[in-house]
């Protein structure tokens, strides 16, 4: 990603403030201010990086796609409008690339181990007192081998939720489905964790 950086290093750039929402960063970033794009980048990177890892288990392949994500992100920078949130916006570019990666790996990714430790991360919210560590491990184990677990809507619906932090509308909006059927396959998911960690609640 540091060669689009200083792709966009040529153009001007006003400041920035921690402040500023993503929309407002995009939208400068249309105006041709690169530090717009490159606070924008630091803020979603690992959140998008996580979510096709999650859907891919794959550090490469997640890699790749978060590039790819970024990339059309800068060629369509022109043509951006404030429609809905920044993170909705970029998400449901990422979906669409998933879908296409899919299609060409014929779902093969779905299938193979994952070969990052990174993966624990998605666990990161369930908060434990340090004494219990090894209780917290096997917390996150278990938990991450429930996520894999679930159907790939649900998956991609728990992970919008829990890792973008995307709303029950926002997802629907990423995935093209209607509210209910997003609540519908979150509601599933969650369910389904729920049982799987009944033994450690």
């Amino acid at each position: 990603m540091s060669y689009y950086l200083r792709q966009t290093a040529t153009w001007s750039a006003n400041n920035v403030t921690a402040d500023d929402p993503d929309e407002k960063l995009m939208e400068q970033y249309r105006e041709g201010n690169a530090e717009a794009f490159t606070a924008l980048y630091q803020r979603n990177k690992a959140a998008l990086y996580r979510y096709f890892l999650r859907q891919t288990r794959h550090n490469s392949i997640a890699e790749e796609l978060s590039q790819d994500v970024w990339t059309n992100i800068i060629r369509s920078r022109r043509s951006y409008q404030v429609n809905a949130k920044f993170t909705t916006y970029l998400f449901q570019i990422a979906h669409n690339r998933l879908v296409d990666h899919y299609r060409r790996a014929d779902n093969r990714a779905l299938h193979n181990p994952i070969d990052s430790d990174e993966d624990c991360e998605i666990a990161g919210h369930v908060q434990h007192h340090p004494d219990k560590q090894a209780e917290s491990s096997q917390i996150q184990q278990r938990l991450l081998t429930l996520v894999h677990a679930l159907p790939q809507e649900q998956r991609e619906a728990f992970v919008l939720k829990e890792d973008a932090g995307l709303s029950v509308e926002q997802i629907a909006k990423v995935t093209d489905v209607n509210a209910e059927t997003a609540k519908s396959r979150l509601r599933y998911a969650v369910r389904k964790i729920r049982e799987g960690l009944k033994d450690f609640l």
